[in-house]
C-alpha cells in the first residue's frame, strides 16, 4: 500500500505522526510518501520515506503554507492508495482527484480554541464555528480516526479509535530522582504553562528545578523566556520524541497541570501514559482523564485545577508545591508509584499492540477505495 501523510500544523517530527503512524506503516511494509515542513522544523527528512517539503503554518499566516501544500498533495496523492491528513486547515487544500482519505482527528479543536486566548481580536470568535463547519463535512465526507474515546461525543459517527499510546521499555527505567520536575508536550495556557511556571519560582528555594520539553503557543512564548532568563527553569524547545522521554527519565515527578477545558477534560494525555512508561510519579489536575488513569494506578498525585483567571496561579501552585516536596521527602513511595506506573503503561499503553491495528484499518479503506465525494469544480469549502 502507497500511503501520502500531510500536515503543515504540525511539527514533522511529531511523535502520534512519525514515531507511531508512520513507523507502523513502515514496518508493516507499505510505502510513504510525508508531506512535512521540514525546512523550517530544521529536520532531515528520514531516508525510508519519500519526503515533499512545504512551509508551515504558523499563527495567523497560512495563506502561503495553503498553496504549497495543494501542490504537494496532488503530487503526493498521484501515485497513493490512501491520504491520511493530520489538520483541519488541510481540508482546504484537498485535490480533486485523491484516493480515500483519512482525517486524524488529534483533539477537540473547537474547544481548544474557544480557551486559549489566542488568536487575538475578532478571529478568536470567528475561527471555532468555522472549524466546527470544517469538522461537519469531514465527517460526511471522509474517514475518520480519532485520538481518544472523548472524542466520539463529537464526532458520533462510530469511527475508530487510535489512542496516543507509547513505547513502554520491557525493562523498568530507573527510579525517579528528587531535585527535577518535567513536562514533556506542547506549551499552552490551557495546557498550564503560566501555572508551571508560577510552580519553578516557588520551588527555586528548595534546589527543584524545571524542565519543559516540547513546542509553545505564541502566546506563551515570551513568559517561557523571561522565566528562562530569570533561571527558574529550562524551556528546550522541541525534541525528538525519543530522545525527550530519555531526559525525562529520573525525574521527581512529570507534570500534567491543564485546565478545566472540554477540549482536554476527558482524554488521558499522551505526556501522562509517557510518565507513567518512563517510571515517573504524575501529579495532575483533576480532569477526568489524567486523573483516572493516575488515581487508578496508583502512580501519582491530583491537585486542584488553577484558580480563576486574576489569580494566575495561586491556589494550584500552593497544592503543587506541596506534592512535590511530600514526593521529594519520601523516596520509596515515589519508586513505588514510578514502578506501578510503568507496569500499568506496558499492560494498557504499549503502542507496538495497537500498531497493527491502526495498520489494518487503513489497509482496508485502501482495498474498499469508494473515494469521498468533492465539490464540484469552482465551489469551495466555507472560509
Amino acid at each position: 500500500m502507497r500511503v501520502c501523510v500531510g500536515t503543515i500544523v504540525h511539527h514533522p517530527d511529531d511523535a502520534r505522526i512519525a514515531h507511531r503512524q508512520i513507523r507502523a506503516l513502515l514496518d508493516a511494509g507499505h510505502q510513504v510518501t510525508y508531506i512535512a515542513p521540514f525546512t523550517h522544523c530544521n529536520v532531515t527528512p528520514p531516508p525510508e520515506i519519500r519526503a515533499l517539503d512545504v512551509p508551515r503554518a504558523v499563527g495567523l499566516r497560512r495563506a502561503r503554507a495553503l498553496r504549497a501544500a495543494r501542490s504537494a498533495l496532488a503530487e503526493g496523492c498521484r501515485d497513493a492508495d490512501l491520504l491520511l491528513v493530520h489538520d483541519i486547515d488541510l481540508l482546504l487544500a484537498l485535490p480533486r482527484r485523491r484516493p480515500v482519505t483519512v482525517l486524524d482527528v488529534h483533539e477537540d479543536t473547537r474547544s481548544v480554541l474557544e480557551a486559549e486566548a489566542y488568536p487575538p481580536g475578532p478571529l478568536r470568535a470567528a475561527l471555532p464555528p468555522l472549524v466546527a463547519a470544517l469538522e461537519r463535512r469531514a465527517e460526511r465526507r471522509l474517514h475518520l480516526i480519532l485520538a481518544d474515546e472523548s472524542l466520539r461525543g463529537r464526532f458520533p459517527g462510530g469511527h475508530p479509535v487510535v489512542p496516543d499510546h507509547t513505547y513502554v521499555p520491557a525493562v523498568p527505567p530507573p527510579p525517579p530522582g528528587d531535585d527535577r520536575l518535567v513536562y514533556v508536550g506542547r506549551l499552552s495556557r490551557a495546557r498550564g504553562a503560566a501555572g508551571m511556571i508560577e510552580l519553578a519560582r516557588r520551588l527555586r528555594p528548595y534546589g527543584i528545578r524545571l524542565d519543559l520539553i516540547g513546542s509553545a503557543d505564541p502566546g506563551v512564548r515570551p513568559l517561557l523566556r523571561d522565566a528562562q532568563r530569570q533561571g527558574l527553569l529550562d524551556w528546550f524547545g522541541h525534541v525528538p520524541n525519543t530522545h525527550a522521554l530519555r531526559m525525562a527519565e529520573g525525574a521527581l515527578a512529570g507534570l500534567s497541570l491543564t485546565h478545566d477545558v472540554p477540549g482536554l477534560r476527558d482524554a488521558v494525555p499522551p505526556r501522562v501514559m509517557e510518565y507513567m512508561a518512563r517510571g515517573i510519579p504524575v501529579i495532575t489536575t483533576p480532569s477526568p482523564g489524567a486523573a483516572g488513569a493516575v488515581t487508578g494506578a496508583g502512580c501519582g498525585l491530583v491537585i486542584p485545577f488553577p484558580g480563576s483567571a486574576d489569580r494566575t496561579a495561586g491556589d494550584a501552585a500552593d497544592a503543587a508545591v506541596r506534592a512535590v516536596l511530600d514526593l521529594r521527602d519520601d523516596p520509596a513511595r515515589r519508586a513505588a508509584m514510578g514502578a506501578r506506573g510503568h507496569a500499568e503503561a506496558l499492560r494498557r499503553f504499549h503502542w507496538p499492540v495497537r500498531a497493527p491495528r491502526f495498520v489494518a484499518q487503513l489497509e482496508r479503506w485502501a482495498r474498499a477505495p469508494h473515494r469521498a465525494p468533492v465539490l464540484p469544480r469552482g465551489r469551495a469549502l466555507p472560509a
